[in-house]
């Protein structure tokens, strides 16, 4: 079975789905699904974007079956590291997710991120960042959306190039390569060519340096997200020689080829 590894209900704060809405439109699309809510810690914005595991697992769990999987997203920054892995350690999550979202306490969302910076300077602060992360969260599972940036970056042009920034991309898929992370091949911008173009350089150069793996999610925070963009994603990893996975019991679960 394919499974949507990466979506948002109510316990996420930006989030209003619920999972009986999830999984009437995974059964519809025959996918299998994978809860991931957030939890960013020390988030700068008091309360937002964190949740109560426990409070989770009690309401979700009559929920879980071989197509129902419940997970987590983690924003990684420095310094939290014993506090989000002793989160991991302490519920029965399926799939940890590690993602950047926040750097020097200012949300990649928020424009005071970019105000009076040149794209270089953006990126390489937040490929610097992600590298960083990688190298003391070596609880995830896969790194999400390693173009997340390029969805708010106030930029003409905000598509994350290879050619642009090959030293920190390399930093980043070989920290990845060396602890076997998956990779994220994350839907929700795979509707322009562009995005795909752009990306399909950055998924090669993983296999060069030795990743194998990647995990496909829509980032759907509704409904009707859900699944997206699913064949752009098998496209690009079968293009790519990379294999797709997901998670259950955090044990790697290989996509059957067709």
């Amino acid at each position: 079975m394919l499974f949507d590894t990466h979506m948002h209900t109510k316990f996420s704060t930006d989030s209003r789905m619920t999972i009986n809405q999830a999984m009437t439109k995974a059964g519809e699309l025959g996918l299998g699904i994978t809860i991931t809510e957030h939890m960013d810690l020390d988030y700068p914005e008091p309360q937002a974007f964190i949740f109560n595991p426990a409070a989770y697992f009690a309401e979700y769990e009559k929920y879980r079956s071989e197509q129902v999987l419940l997970g987590i997203e983690i924003g990684m920054r420095p310094g939290l590291e014993a506090d989000n892995r002793r989160i991991v350690r302490d519920y029965p999550f399926d799939y940890v997710i590690g993602s950047i979202h926040v750097i020097d306490n200012i949300d990649i969302y928020c424009a005071e991120f970019y105000n009076l910076r040149t794209k270089a300077e953006v990126y390489r602060r937040y490929f610097d960042a992600m590298a960083e992360c990688l190298e003391s969260y070596e609880f995830i599972d896969s790194l999400g959306h390693i173009d997340y940036i390029a969805r708010y970056a106030r930029f003409a042009d905000p598509e994350v190039y290879y050619h642009e920034f090959p030293e920190l991309i390399d930093r980043v898929l070989a920290a990845a390569a060396r602890r076997q992370l998956a990779l994220e091949i994350n839907t929700r911008r795979l509707n322009r060519e562009e995005t795909v173009k752009a990306l399909v350089p950055v998924y090669q150069r993983f296999y060069e340096l030795g990743g194998r793996l990647v995990t496909i999610g829509s980032d759907a925070h509704t409904p009707g997200d859900i699944g997206k963009g699913m064949d752009v994603a098998l496209a690009i990893a079968d293009y790519c020689h990379l294999r797709p996975v997901w998670f259950k019991d955090r044990k790697i679960q290989y996509v059957k080829k067709n």
